[in-house]
């Protein structure tokens, strides 16, 4: 196998909501989108006092794409009009499909407000292919103890398997279009070397830590865009480190953006905002 080589490190710039302190890599001024991987938020770290007022995401609406969202420390109360609920804690994730539009919500806990506490949420949004974007939506929320950690390196790295295959273990949710998608946790010294097909893009985003990337030292808080020189990426840890890897196939197909939706075409948009006007994505 062949390594990749890093072709650029894009720092997450600060953007924060409200007293939410957000860093957001994708989009950034010199990289629009790695297809299908659209959006990250990256959210703290930050420890709220007692008696805050909690996350700042009540109802709002999606349509044409996924988000795939990772809680390394504190926790999210979800809520969605198609009538999934959940509260997932620290190490859990949640994976929901959007399809041809849904409302949902999330927000803290009661609990959470009163008592405060640490908080760190990563929310990634991936682009659903043109034949995909009206599906139906979907939502699945797993806490921790049910996502698998395959060790390597003699314990010096975990990875948590969220979707896809890894050696004979395989993540628990189910990607509509074939995604990998995985968090690594290193200790100081760790060394992983994960399979990356040709053609397809990864998504590498350092949350903490000192890392190379074949060698090349690359910096937290910073989306790392991969040359398709190899089929291989090869990570190694100087400091104890938080990564989030995946890859996914691109699909070439037009992206048109607004708010909450990601369609094909002006005229798509244009009819996601009139049917969620007339109700037609549901409410909460």
């Amino acid at each position: 196998m062949r390594n990749r080589t890093v072709k650029a490190q894009h720092i997450a710039h600060r953007d924060d909501i409200a007293d939410l302190v957000t860093r957001r890599p994708l989009p950034g001024p010199n990289v629009d989108h790695l297809d299908p991987f659209l959006f990250l938020n990256h959210h703290g770290p930050q420890t709220y006092a007692p008696g805050n007022h909690g996350l700042p995401f009540g109802p709002h609406p999606h349509r044409g794409f996924e988000t795939v969202t990772f809680i390394l420390e504190g926790e999210l109360s979800h809520q969605d009009s198609g009538g999934h609920e959940s509260i997932i804690k620290e190490g859990g994730i949640q994976w929901m499909t959007a399809g041809r539009g849904l409302v949902h919500s999330e927000l803290s806990s009661q609990s959470f407000k009163d008592k405060g506490g640490p908080l760190e949420i990563l929310q990634l949004w991936v682009n659903l292919p043109s034949r995909l974007k009206m599906v139906d939506p979907h939502y699945v929320g797993l806490q921790r103890d049910d996502i698998p950690v395959v060790a390597s390196d003699d314990g010096l790295v975990q990875l948590q398997l969220i979707a896809g295959e890894y050696g004979d273990h395989v993540g628990p949710f189910e990607s509509l279009t074939g995604l990998f998608m995985s968090t690594l946790h290193f200790k100081a010294g760790g060394k992983l070397a994960l399979p990356a097909a040709k053609d397809e893009n990864v998504f590498l985003y350092v949350v903490r830590g000192s890392v190379q990337v074949a060698g090349a030292p690359v910096k937290p808080f910073h989306l790392i865009e991969l040359n398709d020189d190899g089929d291989c990426v090869e990570l190694s840890a100087q400091s104890d480190a938080v990564v989030l890897f995946g890859h996914g196939r691109p699909y070439h197909e037009p992206i048109v953006a607004h708010g909450p939706f990601v369609m094909n075409s002006e005229a798509e948009i244009r009819q996601a905002f009139a049917d969620y006007r007339a109700g037609k994505l549901g409410a909460l």
